[in-house]
């Protein structure tokens, strides 16, 4: 007799005109879970827009928003109201108490946590799935993971502030936790044990690109680089500034894309003002999936991925699928990321990470080589249905009897 499956997410983190990681993998995830079992995704108002944004829909699929509208442009309200509607949240929603209902806690910032521990407090024989992708920064090293001039240890003690109290409500109570690294796991040693800590790795629409690949064809080459990702403290924007400035002094037309907005975007303008570098470097803010980003991609030579500290990390992937073989600093989480593909040089030398880009641009067998590293790589490992099957399948097939 089939099961009866019904998940529940939430995933009332979500902020912004932007997606994180864990925004696109739960988006992924419902988008092909929901067209097996029943599933509800409780999500903020920039939640559903999102959503909406990356066409999630799905059989058995049904969003439901929790923001309030007239706080969405004050920051500090919105994360508060966020925080108490989770709450209520989870003392309110009505649940049978068996194994067969999942929840899913998207993030682990409190407005998704909280209502899932509720709830499996409330509902002990209810499973919790906990997603925690990225552990906060040590404040005393802020976000580096080697040499860097500026580490944003304030920014880094609020994050790791944030995390604090959630940490052992994890460990404690959720059924599962989904992580994005190997090292990750020894954040959860106990449920580790009991083989309860999943490992996430990122994944790229590969379906979606080969289509408009084949649709489109070959572009000519605008760009010598793209970068896309957050502008924030741990993907090192600023940095990548005076890197192309180095690139620059050798290459004086060499241009950059740079996909993405966030916190930092205004420093990056003034540093771009600084140096001149108007002509060099052209900015795009926020781009989704789709024609113009791909557009971007397939018009590029290759990508940067400069980030300082990072957990493992989607958005240098997807252009890699396009075949650029991308530079990026020699993190602990990239060795089981990018085996293949990625050119890794010292954290923190920005002049052997710029004399990379630039051996690169030079030489156009090199350049080839290691981009069709990148693809072989991306095309095998790195499919979403085939790692949203793969999470599916090991969380039904687990003892459905978790504590």
């Amino acid at each position: 007799m089939k099961r009866i499956i019904n998940f529940y997410f939430f995933a009332l983190a979500v902020s912004g005109n932007g997606i994180s990681g864990g925004d696109r993998i739960f988006i992924e995830f419902a988008r092909r879970w929901s067209k097996k079992y029943h599933l509800k995704v409780f999500t903020s108002f920039e939640g559903a827009r999102l959503c909406k944004k990356q066409d999630l829909k799905g059989g058995y699929f049904k969003i439901l928003s929790l923001g309030n509208k007239v706080f969405e442009s004050i920051f500090l309200l919105n994360y508060l109201y966020k925080i108490f509607a989770g709450i209520k949240l989870g003392f309110t929603l009505k649940l049978e108490n068996t194994p067969e209902n999942f929840v899913y806690s998207a993030s682990e910032f409190w407005m998704d946590s909280l209502p899932a521990l509720i709830i499996k407090l409330r509902y002990p024989r209810v499973i919790w799935v906990a997603a925690w992708y990225q552990t906060a920064p040590n404040p005393f090293k802020g976000y580096a993971e080697g040499n860097r001039e500026k580490k944003y240890k304030f920014s880094a003690l609020l994050y790791w502030l944030s995390q604090l109290p959630v940490k052992p409500l994890i460990a404690n109570f959720a059924s599962y936790v989904l992580v994005n690294n190997d090292n990750e796991k020894k954040q959860f040693h106990n449920l580790d044990i009991k083989k309860r800590v999943i490992i996430v790795l990122g994944a790229v629409d590969l379906e979606k690109i080969g289509k408009w690949q084949k649709d489109h064809g070959n572009f000519s080459k605008t760009y010598d680089a793209v970068f896309q990702g957050r502008f924030h403290p741990q993907k090192g924007v600023v940095e990548l500034i005076d890197v192309w400035r180095k690139v620059v002094d050798k290459k004086s037309n060499a241009k950059l894309a740079m996909i993405g907005d966030g916190p930092l975007m205004e420093k990056v303008k003034s540093q771009i003002a600084k140096y001149n570098l108007q002509k060099n470097i052209e900015l795009f803010g926020y781009v989704f999936d789709g024609d113009k980003k791909y557009r971007i991609f397939a018009q590029s030579k290759i990508v940067v991925h400069p980030a300082f500290y990072d957990s493992g990390g989607m958005a240098s992937a997807e252009a890699m699928a396009f075949g650029l073989p991308c530079v990026g600093f020699n993190l602990k989480s990239y060795i089981s990321y990018y085996p293949k593909g990625m050119i890794k040089v010292k954290i923190g030398n920005l002049r052997a990470f710029a004399n990379v880009v630039l051996d690169l641009l030079a030489d156009y067998k090199y350049r080839s080589r290691i981009g069709i590293e990148a693809f072989e790589m991306i095309k095998k490992n790195w499919s979403w249905d085939k790692r949203a099957s793969g999470i599916l399948d090991k969380l039904l097939s687990k003892d459905i009897h978790v504590g």
